[in-house]
């Protein structure tokens, strides 16, 4: 269950947050049910990314994507090779629809006693993770994060960041949009899921600890769509001088052991489920998603 990012530092074993009884065996399936529309009134390049990331943390057991048929189609790797995403150029009324069955089965590791990883002993590809991006400006909290979280290092750092967040600031469908930053949101005290997960990284990132930005599904949303977390890069215990990422929602809706993945990013302008280049129309979404849990003994 790694991923080779191609140096012993690299390893990337996907861990989570808060061990639990799916550790001892069990396997937690999750159905995934989904469909959008949208209408363009000329023709128009867009790219999409809703498809479940075939990653070794999660089985694809059934994969069902229809599309509205257009003038171009094509699939392309996604950030960090997670997932794909799909270009489409097309005209008028377009529909998507997803269904999937997917086995999550991923390694659970508790977050507090990690340490973090030196910046200089990070691997190429995870350095990219530490920079402000459009909606993260994370060196404006730098005399924050030491201000407030000063005395706490790696794993104890992040998840006094998490109990912050989930203790001050309030799920609040609707209060923000395409331009809320994490900024407006710690001011604010309100968001949806994007927003918590945009506080989760820029925090991080200020304290010098590599954050990503991950699309995914989980059942128990509410409202049930797309949701969001973040991933922190820490040390690998089981690893010398590795490191790896680790899954943080400090909405506290999604469970580790029942995120599917959809793709990662800086933020959430890397792994938005539609980026239109032209003039479009959002007509409607549907999303819903169960899961169910497969004791294997």
């Amino acid at each position: 269950m790694t991923h080779d990012m191609g140096t012993p530092a690299a390893l990337d074993k996907y861990r989570v947050e808060n061990p639990s009884p799916l550790a001892h065996g069990a396997i937690m399936a999750i159905d995934i049910d989904l469909a959008f529309s949208f209408t363009m009134p000329q023709t128009v390049d867009v790219l999409l990314q809703f498809e479940a990331a075939v990653i070794p943390e999660q089985k694809l057991l059934e994969t069902d994507t229809w599309v509205t048929r257009g003038e171009h189609f094509a699939r392309v790797p996604a950030q960090d090779l997670i997932g794909e995403r799909i270009w489409i150029r097309a005209s008028g009324r377009y529909d998507v629809s997803y269904k999937a069955k997917v086995e999550v089965n991923r390694l659970l590791t508790e977050i507090r006693p990690l340490q973090r990883v030196e910046p200089h002993d990070l691997p190429g590809d995870v350095v990219k993770y530490l920079f402000d991006s459009r909606y993260c400006p994370a060196g404006r909290f730098q005399p924050y994060v030491e201000a407030e979280f000063g005395s706490l290092q790696g794993g104890e750092r992040i998840m006094a960041m998490h109990d912050w967040i989930a203790e001050n600031i309030s799920y609040t469908p609707g209060v923000s949009d395409a331009n809320t930053t994490g900024l407006d949101t710690f001011v604010e005290r309100h968001g949806i899921c994007r927003d918590f997960a945009h506080v989760m990284v820029m925090l991080a990132r200020a304290s010098t600890i590599p954050a990503r930005f991950v699309s995914c599904f989980a059942p128990g949303v509410t409202p049930q769509d797309f949701h969001a977390v973040a991933e922190v890069f820490l040390a690998d215990p089981t690893t010398p001088g590795g490191g790896a990422w680790y899954l943080v929602d400090a909405t506290g809706m999604a469970q580790p052991e029942n995120i599917v993945k959809i793709g990662v990013g800086r933020d959430a302008a890397d792994v938005s489920f539609m980026s239109s280049f032209g003039p479009t129309e959002f007509l409607s979404k549907t999303v819903t998603i169960n899961g169910r849990t497969n004791d294997q003994g």
